[in-house]
């Protein structure tokens, strides 16, 4: 079976994306051996000599690939798939420079992430171009050259991690990894209308990375898809006890998109497109996708976020790329990129005082930022605020640069998550893209929000995770209610919403704080079909969850309107004496919306 090389379209529900990009669907249509042919032979076909640095020799390769298919998949859940790898990140055998020759080495063993991923079943072909030691969102700064924008070759390709980007969006390989300190794994992906998965800081170990910003580095995934970029970084996903960065986050996946969600998003005057109007006008209608999907979409000052945002290279973080270079930019400085030799060597005047005072300003700005954040499912903003084209870059390395980390740069000195996915498309068939921000360990919620933008729409039905306690609930925890924290900071899984049989009755309790409702059973069809939601546990979560519902509220067994039933709230019947009968709106959501 072959591919063709010409752009492939593909519908997703009803939203087409433009990619010539390949999901892991049409990669594992092929064996191992084939999937490995058609990667060199796209590399070759793609005429882009800067996209690569250094590629494994392909009889290696192809050897890698007929050992695989002689084993089977079997327990090699990425079997076959090529990938990518940018070349400040450890594959054994294989150069890493950090896109400055000097400072090249073989290494002699993969870094952690590499090495599970190729435990998996997946052969890296190579390694890819990158922004000089990562410093850079532009794509443009390396003597290996400039990718070509898979796009539009008159567009950068998006740093650092431009490499990464240009061989998933030009259908080289199926998935790659980049790296994000300040937006390295989106603004690439963004500009190359691909998935841009930058995972919580800690939950892909570090081991085997050339560092920037140490304390604020992570391996990002780059893929066509959601799903498929989900997929590698659970593969990916471990702790690593040699990593002091590494963290036991929850497991990365992609979680249902519940009813409602709330999105938190620039207030208007506070929107930066830097005159491009045709961006902005993207973001607008991205979000009217999202609001159709069930988010309530909430303005919000995003000024202490920009604040948040210029410490990184305003503050002494920069101080940080100086230590990971240290030896060169001292004693080497001339064989940097003069970009990067500037904006590195601005740290040489940082002293440990500015440090301590840089470090004090952020953790004030949390205490304003966190507590604004912890009311919101996500954030949405622009993945690229405006899109440039090389020449323009040229002309304005610095400034175009630092527009390019409006919405990228105070992401992971706030510890948090994101991805990026394109919605929409511009009108001038220029690339566009939104990013989802979320709390660290919401990695999977945020890829299901951005895998219902994917396809348009919301899965139906969703089978809980082995291991988990479903749990159906019908007041104040559902998708939008002001307890629903306590069930989405337990990493628990929205499935689906349905209603009870008609054995049940709806009452508002009162004086509850929030107020909640409580159901009660009353026998078989002497009540009302009451409109519930059903979320998934894990039995440690599921404890902790049980242990504070208040009275008179606990959880009993349900009966719900397809056969089945679940574990869910219900009411003392001495405590709705007195209580209003709510039943005849069928839902706590329909009763609430009329209240107010």
């Amino acid at each position: 079976m072959q591919f063709t090389h010409n752009c492939l379209f593909f519908n997703l529900e009803g939203l087409s994306v433009r990619s010539n990009g390949r999901p892991f669907s049409e990669w594992r249509r092929l064996s191992a051996v084939n999937a490995v042919r058609y990667s060199y032979e796209a590399v070759r076909a793609a005429d882009d000599p800067a996209a690569f640095i250094s590629l494994k020799d392909e009889d290696q390769a192809l050897a890698e690939a007929a050992a695989l298919d002689a084993a089977g998949p079997a327990g090699k859940p990425l079997f076959g798939l090529p990938f990518a790898v940018k070349d400040n990140i450890d594959v054994a055998g294989l150069h890493t420079t950090a896109a400055c020759p000097d400072f090249a080495y073989v290494a002699k063993k993969s870094a952690f992430v590499v090495q599970r991923l190729e435990d998996a079943g997946a052969i890296c072909i190579g390694k890819t171009n990158l922004d000089q030691f990562a410093t850079g969102l532009v794509g443009v700064r390396s003597p290996y050259g400039v990718p070509k924008n898979a796009l539009n070759p008159a567009l950068i390709p998006g740093g650092s991690s431009s490499g990464s980007a240009v061989a998933v969006a030009g259908g080289a390989v199926a998935f790659s990894l980049g790296t994000d300190t300040a937006g390295s794994g989106r603004i690439p992906a963004g500009m190359n209308g691909i998935v841009g998965l930058k995972p919580s800081v800690g939950l892909l170990s570090a081991t085997g990375m050339v560092p920037a910003c140490r304390t604020l580095d992570t391996i990002s995934i780059f893929a066509v898809t959601v799903a498929d970029a989900a997929e590698a970084a659970s593969v990916a996903q471990a702790y690593d006890a040699s990593d002091f960065m590494s963290r036991a986050l929850p497991p990365t996946g992609v979680s249902p998109m519940p009813p409602q969600i709330t999105v938190g998003v620039p207030l208007p005057d506070q929107r930066q497109f830097f005159g491009d109007s045709e961006s902005q006008k993207a973001y607008d209608a991205d979000l009217k996708v999202l609001s159709g999907l069930g988010a309530t979409i909430r303005e919000i000052d995003f000024e202490p976020l920009h604040a948040v945002a210029r410490l990184l290279y305003e503050g002494p973080w920069v101080a940080e790329r100086y230590h990971a270079i240290r030896e060169i930019i001292e004693e080497r400085p001339d064989v940097l990129h003069p970009v990067t030799r500037k904006i590195i060597g601005g740290a040489q005047g940082i002293t440990a005082v500015d440090t301590f005072d840089a470090i004090y300003k952020l953790q004030t700005m949390k205490r304003a930022v966190i507590p604004m954040l912890a009311e919101l499912d996500c954030l949405a903003v622009p993945t690229v605020p405006a899109v440039y084209t090389v020449a323009q870059v040229e002309a304005d390395p610095v400034q175009l640069n630092s527009n390019l980390g409006t919405y990228t740069n105070f992401v992971n000195l706030l510890d948090l998550a994101a991805i990026s996915v394109p919605v929409g498309e511009r009108e001038d068939s220029l690339p566009s893209s939104l990013t989802l921000i979320g709390a660290a360990g919401s990695d999977a919620r945020l890829a299901g929000y951005a895998a219902a933008l994917e396809a348009g729409a919301r899965p139906d039905v969703v089978a809980a995770p082995e291991g988990h306690i479903t749990v159906a609930v019908v007041g104040a925890h559902l998708s939008g209610m002001p307890l629903n924290h306590e069930l989405t900071s337990r990493n628990a899984v929205y499935l689906r919403s349905l209603s009870t049989t008609p054995d049940y009755r709806l009452y508002a309790l009162s004086g509850t704080v929030p107020p909640k409702p409580g159901l009660l059973r009353v026998g078989k069809g002497k009540g009302e079909k009451i409109a519930i939601e059903l979320w998934a546990l894990s039995a440690e979560a599921f404890g902790t969850f049980v242990a504070g519902i208040p009275a008179p509220l606990g959880i009993g067994t349900l009966t719900l309107g397809d056969g089945t039933s679940a574990k869910g709230f219900l009411v003392e019947a001495e405590a709705v004496n007195g209580a209003r009968d709510i039943s005849s709106y069928g839902s706590w959501r329909s009763f609430v919306a009329e209240a107010s």
